[in-house]
């Protein structure tokens, strides 16, 4: 079984096709990226699968269930997080208040509980509050925990992302150009970051990204999209000396 597979997927605004039958398939534990020009589609896609948008025809299965059209917080506790290619943290709360609001889609305490501030509340409070601060502790911000996150150097604020994404616990991190803005040290750090996630936390991975010695670094499968339209499909090596796919990035036929 898969662990997310798509077909036929359609998504048209305003009589503009922005993905058209688009068909992809990731497995367990895999890091497979998704690439293509400006407006080919690419956000869109992830859009779809993480229910921002509802596509208008196809299906998406993650795990073997059917959650096409599903609202993006019931996709997100079914396993599937992600980061966005503009920075979307709570900006005017702590570094460390950022991861714990990820852990409270699985407290252990109910509500009545908080309401009444109850024991059960307050274990779970220090529970959620150690799991954050081992998580800073993996991405290096736990000296940070009490700053304001948009304090935050831009680097630090995309480790601080991907930190609360992965505290969601997912079995799938999609992430929507991570090395955006980042200088050529930083993206190198980021691509080992990376590496390690998959193979810390044991999950899969779909990756947008333009830097394509980051994509072309980790990545295992690629698929290019250009004009909504999947053009190519495969390995690395394959995918970079594919002529649709120069001629897509160059504009110009290539002999």
């Amino acid at each position: 079984m898969a662990l997310l597979e798509i077909n036929n997927l359609n998504k048209s605004f305003g009589g503009l096709s922005a993905v058209l039958n688009f068909n992809f398939k990731i497995e367990n534990n895999e890091l497979v990226g998704l690439i293509g020009p400006n407006g080919a589609g690419k956000t869109t896609v992830f859009n779809l699968i993480t229910g921002v948008y509802k596509p208008d025809e196809g299906n998406i299965v993650f795990v073997g269930q059917n959650i096409t059209s599903l609202p993006p917080y019931d996709i997100c506790s079914r396993g599937i997080a992600r980061t966005f290619q503009n920075i979307r943290l709570f900006k005017d709360i702590s570094v460390l208040d950022n991861v714990k609001i990820a852990f409270h889609k699985n407290v252990n305490y109910p509500l009545l509980s908080a309401v009444l501030r109850t024991g059960s509340f307050f274990r779970g409070e220090t529970e959620i509050e150690e799991k954050a601060m081992e998580y800073l502790r993996i991405f290096n911000l736990d000296s940070k925990k009490d700053e304001i996150a948009s304090s935050l150097p831009y680097g630090e604020q995309r480790r601080l992302e991907i930190a609360r994404a992965l505290a969601t616990m997912p079995t799938l991190l999609i992430l929507d150009e991570p090395a955006a803005g980042m200088n050529p040290n930083e993206t190198n750090d980021l691509m080992e970051l990376i590496q390690w996630i998959r193979k810390e936390f044991n999950l899969g991975i779909l990756l947008i990204e333009h830097d394509m010695s980051l994509v072309m670094g980790v990545c295992e499968r690629i698929y290019v999209l250009d004009y909504g339209q999947v053009i190519a499909e495969g390995l690395p090596e394959e995918i970079r000396n594919n002529k649709k796919v120069i001629e897509a990035y160059l504009g110009e036929e290539v002999e």
